[in-house]
């Protein structure tokens, strides 16, 4: 990773301590994105699956939404997106919505369980 400008440098790999780096800046970005229903963060929902980042900086998430027929399904997608390729490191970002496993409410944080009085 370049020092100056957080860049992972085209065709150099990444260390893994740089890469789980990444990951947490990523997580801190995600945790930007609510669904407008429940006042609690796509991440600690339970909504992202898996946040896979390769050794050049190419990141996909895996991601489901509360329901198939969320009204945001359209546009938390590319938020999501949009918030991950802004993470200065990230070189691009690719998210899948998937619907297996059905999310459910125990996949929420304690914090998140917690600020919806579920604890």
């Amino acid at each position: 990773m370049d020092a100056n400008s957080g860049q992972f440098q085209e065709n150099i790999e990444a260390k893994p301590q740089e890469v789980d780096e990444l990951k947490e800046r990523i997580v801190d970005a995600l945790r930007t994105c609510y669904d407008p229903e429940i006042p609690v963060n796509i991440y600690e929902l339970g909504l992202i699956y898996n946040i896979d980042v390769d050794s050049q900086a190419n990141v996909n998430v895996r991601m489901t939404l509360t329901s198939p027929g969320c009204p945001v399904a359209g546009s938390l997608p590319p938020e999501v997106q949009y918030k991950v390729e802004s993470v200065i490191g990230v070189k691009s970002a690719k998210v899948d919505l998937v619907w297996d496993p059905p999310w459910n409410p125990s996949m929420m944080s304690e914090a998140a369980k917690l600020q919806l009085g579920m604890l």
